[in-house]
């Protein structure tokens, strides 16, 4: 583990930047941002233009580690470059941003009112790759719809049993799982959620931490213990679908959350725009997510 990276994510002010979208929402986010499925006949060319997308926005003089304490790749980001280095090189060497890696493999189908990951049967060996591109940590995914206290969980479990195997690489797992902001009892599957989460951390050895994703809650400062819990790195908020006014006006009433929003980030951006009207756009939302994590 780098000591000066787990030192950044821990400490600094700042949020991380997700860059993560893999190929089921690789569409939706080039059709955001002007480009419609047109542009592009397979999967490859579709990830090439996902990468230039990415690429533009990292390239930008307003991303930087001044504001942005890490960065999520898709697989498939992290295996292509910028300006020839390695994307994971490129983050942390010049625009001192630390580098992270999706890992999951999307959602199984939902039971017991959450979907939980499917089986990710290379995830050692992608690991091992992850290290030796110098990526810090790891990032997976899950949701939960309701609040069914078997399936919260089995949610948990499964996050942290997949966070030790992380774990053992040396890496810091960010464990995800999303609350739907649509879920008609947000507020108690989230109870669920803390107590659960809190009950595993419990369970992590000497030197294991980790850092967790959650949905901005219905409750303000409702994470203050995992805030301050001494297995947790640092406690990040995704977007989960608000919008970016909204995602930010919640961030800054729960204090000690930082950002890690991946469509919230990018609204506004276009294909279309000058390199001077990207760059003061992304400006703007970096800005305006940085003061909502400052809190």
């Amino acid at each position: 583990m780098n000591e000066q990276q787990l030192e950044k994510v821990s400490a600094a002010p700042g949020f991380i930047a997700a860059l993560d979208q893999s190929g089921g929402s690789t569409p939706k986010a080039l059709a955001l941002y002007g480009i419609d499925d047109s542009a592009y006949s397979t999967d490859e060319e579709m990830y090439t233009v996902m990468h230039e997308m990415r690429t533009r926005i990292i390239k930008s003089p307003s991303f930087n580690g001044d504001r942005i304490l890490g960065a999520i790749l898709f697989e498939n980001t992290m295996d292509r470059a910028i300006d020839g280095q390695e994307t994971s090189h490129y983050l942390w060497d010049v625009k001192n941003v630390v580098p992270f890696l999706k890992v999951d493999k999307g959602l199984a189908d939902e039971a017991a009112g959450v979907q939980l990951m499917k089986p990710m049967p290379d995830l050692d060996a992608l690991c091992a790759r992850a290290v030796a591109k110098g990526v810090f940590g790891t990032k997976m995914r899950s949701v939960i719809k309701l609040a069914d206290a078997a399936g919260v969980q089995a949610i948990v479990e499964q996050q942290f049993d997949v966070g030790r195997q992380i774990l053992g690489h040396g890496l810091v797992p960010i464990i995800e799982p999303e609350v739907d902001i649509h879920s008609p009892a947000k507020a108690e599957a989230e109870a669920l959620l803390k107590a659960a989460i809190t009950a595993q951390l419990d369970t992590l050895g000497d030197g294991q931490s980790v850092m967790l994703k959650l949905t901005l809650p219905e409750a303000d400062n409702f994470y203050t213990e995992l805030v301050h819990h001494p297995k947790v790195v640092r406690v990040v908020a995704l977007s989960g679908g608000y919008s970016r006014e909204e995602s930010n006006a919640r961030l800054s009433r729960n204090n000690g959350v930082v950002a890690s929003f991946s469509r919230a980030l990018t609204e506004g951006l276009s294909a279309k725009q000058s390199d001077g009207e990207f760059d003061a756009a992304l400006d703007a939302s970096i800005g305006s997510i940085f003061a909502a994590s400052n809190t």
